[in-house]
């Protein structure tokens, strides 16, 4: 590097030395003044090719003189502090990690992680909880709205934004938001059915369908009312051939429940193919590990089948699973609570009308027997 070469500015010097990146010569600009404490400076402030001129560098030097602009020092310092205070604030970006950590084994997290990544991460990412504001829920509100998201998935989005804040704050590790989110309604009575000629249609393409792990999912639901994501997370070891019973690992984050297996979900199972044999998993995904998705193979299968286009198919074969048992009037509605694994008997009294109407029709055939008795005794 060259010797110090004076400009017309006092206190203003640069030397000159050729940029790696470009090759050709530039100067570096230092500057030296006196602060309002007294301390004396001898800094270095920056180069032609980042924009500095003689000019340019006599104006930051008033600057530092006179308390408007931090000296390098300073600079530093209050980087270094500033960094200090962002490793100990709680964000939302830094509440999910802790919260993931903390609760791997929930069964819908990969569902959430993409929520997150989504629709929080870029609007809410670096605020902490009680630096939310009306407005930065608005603007979710609004993207949500844009890609047409059901309101069941706003309450979701929502509802995850609410549940890291109470998170953070039962933890003690931040202050949580300062209002209260107001979750959208949702209308939880609907109840997807099948006609008994759909029905038929669905079991016949099952049974010519060539992919055997969907086609078994589908009729593991049939059989036992099955969630979509306790299907996911099924593993061999949760099966128990020999009490004839399922175990579902927290059911909804509800607790661990065994459910009955019957004896169709029993062959199934024992007959299922294997493809990755050393795979904890039932039903796995790519490479053995736990299935993410399979709406494709779904889909395609509810297309042939001929079925409503919003119809869902795991889903609402659960309903129809359920309306089946309901309407059969075999079975009461605290049974049904257990086998659908129902934390809330709300839930399931959805379905008490199918059962009112089966008891109906066997009080009915009651009242049809009598008739005919007293017909007989009369003639």
């Amino acid at each position: 590097m060259s010797e110090r070469i004076k400009t017309k500015y006092p206190g203003i010097y640069y030397k000159t030395k050729k940029n790696s990146v470009t090759g050709k010569e530039e100067r570096i600009y230092y500057i030296q003044y006196r602060t309002p404490d007294g301390k004396q400076h001898h800094e270095k402030v920056g180069t032609t090719s980042t924009g500095f001129t003689d000019a340019k560098a006599n104006a930051e030097r008033i600057d530092r003189m006179r308390g408007r602009a931090l000296s390098n020092t300073a600079r530093r310092e209050a980087e270094r502090l500033e960094k200090e205070a962002e490793a100990g604030r709680w964000t939302m970006k830094r509440l999910w990690e802790e919260y993931k950590a903390n609760k791997s084994n929930l069964q819908w997290m990969d569902t959430d992680e993409g929520r997150f990544q989504n629709y929080i991460k870029e609007p809410l990412g670096d605020l902490e909880p009680k630096e939310i504001s009306h407005f930065h829920i608005e603007k979710i509100r609004k993207q949500i709205k844009k890609k047409h998201l059901a309101a069941a998935s706003e309450r979701q989005i929502l509802g995850m934004i609410r549940r890291l804040s109470i998170y953070g704050e039962n933890k003690n590790l931040c202050e949580g938001m300062k209002f209260k989110i107001q979750l959208p309604k949702l209308d939880n009575e609907k109840t997807e059915d099948l006609t008994p000629e759909q029905l038929q249609r669905l079991w016949e393409t099952l049974e010519t369908d060539e992919n055997i792990q969907t086609t078994n999912m589908i009729k593991m639901v049939l059989f036992t009312g099955m969630r979509r994501g306790e299907l996911f997370s099924l593993q061999w070891d949760d099966l128990n051939f020999e009490r004839g019973f399922i175990r579902i690992k927290d059911p909804k984050g509800g607790k661990s429940q065994d459910i009955p297996m019957s004896e169709s979900a029993r062959k199934l199972l024992l007959s299922h193919e294997r493809p990755y044999p050393n795979s904890p998993y039932v039903f796995p995904g790519k490479n053995g590990n736990k299935r993410r998705t399979v709406e494709h193979s779904v889909n395609r299968i509810k297309k042939r089948a001929g079925l409503p286009k919003d119809f869902r198919p795991l889903h609402g074969l659960r309903h129809v699973y359920a309306s089946m048992l309901a309407s059969s009037g075999k079975v009461d509605m605290y049974t049904l609570q257990k086998l659908l694994t129902h934390k809330d008997p709300k839930m399931t009294q959805r379905y008490a009308h199918l059962r009112d109407d089966a008891l109906k029709k066997a009080a009915q055939v009651a009242v049809d027997v009598i008739g005919e008795a007293l017909q007989v005794g009369k003639d």
